[in-house]
């Protein structure tokens, strides 16, 4: 072995050429990564604009918002002039049908044999509605409720119980709960 005790040759502190080495090489990373840093920005930047640039070629060129659908694309040339096809043969002389066309209206429909055979239920006489409201009133002043859907109160059959008798019974939840003192 060396004279010292460590592998390398040196013991405790590295030399000075290796110490002012690793200071340079670190002060170059730090550059090459500042400089790798900008070139990333400016190529995201330039990405986005050229999305911004397509997408307002799609918006401006043929199908697009601000194009119409029926205009001819602007890129192909006029196509060659060719002979018109022949006219259609005539089918009449006469005038076009006019695009006005004639409704017939449906007969109206029969009544079924059953219902001929069943009496239909009168119906009840309705009450004669008290004198007409004034004219001179809102609408919804002059709205009167239909007396035949108004709700009518229903009495009490026996296996209901009257009110006030739940008492001795015990409530809707059970018995009632004694009065605080």
């Amino acid at each position: 072995m060396s004279k010292n005790n460590t592998p390398g040759g040196f013991n405790g502190a590295p030399p000075k050429y290796l110490n002012d080495f690793s200071k340079a090489l670190a002060s170059e990373v730090r550059i090459l990564l500042a400089e790798v840093g900008k070139l990333r920005d400016e190529r995201r930047q330039l990405q986005y604009e050229i999305a911004e640039l397509m997408s307002v070629k799609s918006k401006h060129g043929a199908g697009g918002e601000y194009t119409p659908d029926w205009a001819p694309k602007p890129e192909e040339p006029p196509a060659p002039a060719s002979p018109p096809p022949p006219p259609p043969p005539a089918v009449e002389a006469g005038p076009a049908r006019p695009a006005w066309r004639v409704v017939h209206k449906r007969e109206e429909r029969r009544p079924k044999a059953k219902a001929k055979a069943l009496p239909a239920p009168e119906p009840a006489a309705a009450p004669v509605p008290p004198d007409p409201p004034a004219a001179n009133l809102p609408a919804w002043a002059q709205w009167r409720p239909n007396p035949l859907l108004s709700p009518m109160p229903v009495a009490g059959t026996p296996a209901s119980p009257m009110p006030g008798s739940h008492a001795a019974h015990g409530g809707l939840f059970g018995p009632p709960s004694p009065p605080p003192k």
